[in-house]
This record gives structure tokens, sequence and C-alpha cells, in this order.
């Protein structure tokens, strides 16, 4: 259990000020997580990674030279909020663009991605990599959509140095996917952990037993088998990695065996004495071998092993120095080290680009249109609530509410700065994706802040930008989503929707003119399909969110997010019209 705390929910922050307290010449403590105490050097990528508390040394502990520049840090195994991710990034980058890195989980998958909207609609490259290392969690042929454990150590480690080494932002893109691939790690159990303040672990494992196959976030494992000897886990775990083939072909590896929290280092150094036998004997050449608690998870009784299939490039960068609180590697780290840091970014700072009178005329259009649609809503949340009652949890018009008077209050207050049509949406989505919290918020201020990146600060929004711009709203909620149609969520309405206006976008592109009034046309004409679309809804089984836990429950109630969406995108196509 975890014995020492004064607030089990500001533990995660707590511990964070400590961390930054003990290493003060290293890290720096900014709104969200940490980044390093050195301004990133000017044009270098840098490298933000991060999740959930409770895995230390992941992720804070690797802020340093040769590894990452900055680690937004969520709560007790949840994902950092986009608003934590964009304020690390924020503080992070210098010029050079961002790689955001992160266990491949739904919640992070959302939240990053939707701070990566923002960023890019600020103009700032950002590339995303979710390490799935995890065979335990998904099929061989789909090594991509499993879940990221230890393998966020090496993967990190080797994108980190290819950065300190001088990769622009594209390679070393590329040399993290090339490491993810190349990664497979097995992790078992022998009992669960505690959080803070809980009376009793999130899961039991049987006494004289062991649990094969653990997530990192108190998920229990896939199967359970007799507590083994050292030799004989060592066996499992050698067994399990290298039944795979990893994508790169390679008889030397990196191989970590990673302490959960619980199971100490003479017990973890017994099992290695059998697991490196084991992988020589299998005609592996062992490269710089890392045993110790590296992603842990609380106070978790267990381990797990990592092998990396090293060719010359990724050996390379495995081997090369690091000096990170957590994490170091011996020798000198080469190349620009960064200078003094300048302003640091604070929540609530984003400044307010000069715009021109076009482009504030159309800012205060959008602003006058959040209004209408935060009167919509309001309206219509005892309704959006009662239908999610019936297969959810009921907070979908509460959720919506929330998140359309956050990005209306955000709209006023940048208008009144003097903002453009870009900046407006773009500050509007933040806010919703802040204030609303859960999927639907965060997706909702992913879709503004996508369609503010079609608009312009310097002009006026044009029918041809609007069009686009819904387009990729649509595009954005389906990426982070990861829904389809057909799954009994917005996107069922949300797609038809989007086909529509690229079939008009179509036309508009073949025709020498058209009407001034044809992108709304457009939008009307795509609207209705929304609505068709939602109300269809109503004979599928949910498959998808909350909803989906209650099977065919929801059979004979439309989707409340495929309703709402239905519903604002027709009154958009109405004011538009007016």
């Amino acid at each position: 259990m975890t014995y020492l705390f004064d607030d089990p929910k500001t533990f995660p922050a707590d511990a964070v000020e400590g961390l930054v307290a003990a290493h003060p010449e290293e890290l720096l403590r900014v709104h969200g997580g940490v980044v390093r105490k050195q301004a990133t050097p000017a044009g270098q990528p840098a490298l933000v990674v991060g999740g959930g508390s409770g895995h230390y040394p992941a992720f804070a502990g690797w802020v340093g030279p040769g590894f990452a520049h900055g680690a937004p840090c969520g709560n007790i195994f949840s994902s950092p909020s986009a608003d934590q991710v964009y304020a690390v990034a924020r503080n992070a980058e210098n010029g050079g663009g961002v790689i955001l890195g992160f266990g491949h989980y739904a919640g992070d998958v959302l939240h990053f991605g939707v701070a990566a909207e923002k960023l890019r609609a600020e103009g700032i490259d950002v590339r995303i990599i979710a390490v799935s290392d995890d065979v335990a969690s998904g099929e061989k042929g789909n090594h991509r959509d499993r879940r990221g454990i230890a393998g966020d150590l090496p993967v990190f480690k080797i994108a980190g140095a290819a950065i300190q080494a001088g990769a622009d932002l594209a390679d070393a893109e590329r040399l993290a996917w090339k490491a993810n691939d190349a990664t497979r790690t097995l992790g078992v159990a022998f009992d669960g952990c505690t959080l803070p303040g809980a009376e009793d672990a999130l899961f039991h494992v049987p006494e004289g037993t062991m649990a094969i196959g653990l997530g990192i976030h108190g998920e229990p494992g896939i199967d359970e088998r007799p507590l083994p000897s050292a030799k004989e886990l060592a066996k499992i775990l050698v067994d399990g990695v290298l039944a795979e083939t990893p994508e790169l072909a390679s008889d030397r590896v990196a191989v970590v065996l990673n302490g959960l929290g619980t199971v100490k280092y003479e017990e973890m150094f017994v099992v290695w004495k059998h697991a490196s036998q084991l992988l020589t004997e299998a005609g592996l050449t062992i490269v710089r071998p890392e045993v110790g608690e590296h992603v842990t998870s609380l106070d978790m009784a267990g381990l797990s092993l990592t092998v990396v299939r090293l060719d010359e490039e990724l050996e390379q960068l495995w081997l090369a120095p690091v000096e990170s609180p957590a994490f170091r590697r011996g020798g000198t780290v080469g190349g620009d080290l960064g200078g003094e840091r300048g302003e640091i970014y604070g929540p609530g700072e984003d400044p307010i680009p000069a715009a021109s009178e076009e482009s504030r005329a159309s800012a205060q259009r959008i602003a006058g249109i959040l209004g209408d649609v935060e009167a919509l809503l309001t309206e219509l949340e005892p309704e959006l609530g009662r239908l999610d009652a019936i297969a959810g949890d009921g907070d979908h018009g509460q959720g919506m509410v929330l998140g359309i008077r956050a990005a209306q209050n955000a709209a006023r207050r940048t208008v009144e700065g003097g903002c453009g049509a870009r900046t407006v949406l773009v500050q509007a989505g933040a806010a919703w994706s802040a204030e609303a919290g859960g999927t639907s918020g965060a997706l909702w201020g992913a879709a503004l802040t996508s369609l503010g990146s079609a608009f312009s600060d310097d002009a006026a929004v044009s029918g041809d930008q609007l069009l686009t711009g819904l387009v990729q709203a649509v595009e954005a909620v389906e990426r982070l989503g990861g829904a389809t149609p057909g799954d009994k969520t917005m996107v069922d309405a949300a797609v038809p929707f989007r086909e529509a206006l690229a079939l008009a976008q179509a036309a508009r592109d073949e025709a020498a003119s058209e009407p001034a009034d044809s992108a709304a046309r457009a939008i009307t004409t795509a609207a209705a399909r929304a609505v068709e679309a939602a109300e269809s809804t109503a004979d599928i089984s949910a498959s998808k969110g909350r909803a989906r836990n209650h099977g065919d429950k929801s059979v004979g109630t439309p989707d409340p997010g495929a309703i709402s969406f239905s519903r604002i995108v027709t009154l958009l196509g109405e004011k538009l019209s007016a």
C-alpha cells in the first residue's frame, strides 16, 4: 500500500513538486508537469512524453539531455488532460516541432491528440508516437494496436538520443516508430497495487499463483498460473517475448527487466541470471541490459521483460549517453544542451495574435453563433440527459452545456481582445475540452480547434475555408475518437455530414463561380443528412463508450451524441442562411 501522503487527491501533484525540489538543477515545474531547466535549443525537436502518475521513473524522471524535453503528469493511472499536455509542449517547444509520446491507451490517444490539434492550429508541427509493446494485449498482426508498457523506456530513449544527435522531427519520428516496431514486452503480477488512501488493492492474485499479461494501470492479467521458481519465470517471459519475430530482424538486442514496484532488485537479479542465459542460448547478443524499476505501477508486485531487436542505427542510439534524474548513461551528452529559459507559459496566458479587421469581424460572428449554440444546448440539456441515461451515465446534456459555456466565455474574452477567426475557435476549443471533461468534451474541443485551423487571423472566413474546416473537424473526431459508423456515437451523424460537405466542396471546385450562399446551402443539406442519420441510431446496439456495457438496452433510443451533433450543425446552417 501507499503509506505516505497528505491528501490522496493531490498526491500526483505533490509528488511532482517533490521531484523538482530533489532535482532543482535539472527540472522546472510548469503547468501540467515538468520540463528541462535549460531551454530546448532553438530549432531542436522537443520530445514530450507522459501519461498517468504512479509509474515513476516514467515519465518525469526521464526529462533531461539525451532523453525527453518535458513530461505532462496526469492523475494516478489517468491520462494528463489535453490542457496539461499542451502547456508542457508549449514550454518545451522552441521552433523544431514536437513529438508527443505515450503508451497506447484510449485516454492518452484522445487527450494527447486534442493537444496536438491545438498545437497544429498554432502552426507547430506535431508528431505522435503511441508505444505498443505488450504482446499480451493484442494479436501478432496488429502490433500498433497493443498497449504500451515498459517498452516506453527504449522507444523514448532512442528517440531522445536521435534528437540529441541532430535528427530533425521527421527522422526522430521515423526512429521512434522503428524502435516501437522492434520492441516486445511480457509482464507478470503476483499481487495488485493500492491507490493512495485506498483500503485495498485494485485486484488480488490468489495465493500461490501469478497473473500473466498484466497492465500497468492496475489491470489484472489475462491468465493465472501456479507461482513458479525464478528459473521457471525467466523461461515463461523469454519464451513469451521471443514467440514473435519483430519487424526488425536482428540477433542483437536491448533488454529491460523491469520491476513494477514491490519485487526488489535481488529478486530481479536472480530472474535476470536465468533470462540472460536463455536469451544467449537463443542466439541473441545482449547489448547494455537494464535491470531495475523503470515503468512501475505504484506498489504492484510484478515484473516484465522487454526485448528490442537492434540494428546498427538503433544500437548506437540505445547506447548514447543520457543525463536525467532517473536514467543516466555514462559519457558526455553531445550537442547543444540549451541555454537560459525565457518566459514560461502558464494556463490561460495564450497570446492573442494580431488580426485584420476582416478576420475580427468573422471572429465576432463566430462568437455570436457559439452563443446561439449555447442557448440551444441549454434548452436540450434535459432531453440529452434523458437519452444518455437509458444506456449511459446520463451526463451528456450537462457535459455539452459545460463545454459550450466555457467555449463561449473564451470566445467572448478573445473577441474583446481583438482576436481573429482562427484564434477565437482555437481558444474556444481548448476551453471546451478543459471544462467539459470526458470523451465528448475532448472531441468537441478538438473539432472546434481543427475548424479554426482552416481559418486565418489575416482575412475573413471564406465559404471554401468554412467547408474545408468543417470536414477537418469531423476528421479530427474520427481520428481521435476511434469510432466508426455503426458504433452508435456522434460519428454516425458526423460522417454523413462530412461526406455531404465533401461532395458540395467538389461541386464548388468544378463550377466557374458559386453564389455567395452556396456554403450555407451545402451545410444545410449536409445537416439534414446528419439529422436523418442521428435518428437512425435508434436501431443500433451501442458498441462504443459507456453505453456498450448495456448491450441492446440502447436499441430504440437514438444516440445522444449523434443527436446533439445533428442539432448543432442544423443550427449552424440556419444561422449562415439568415
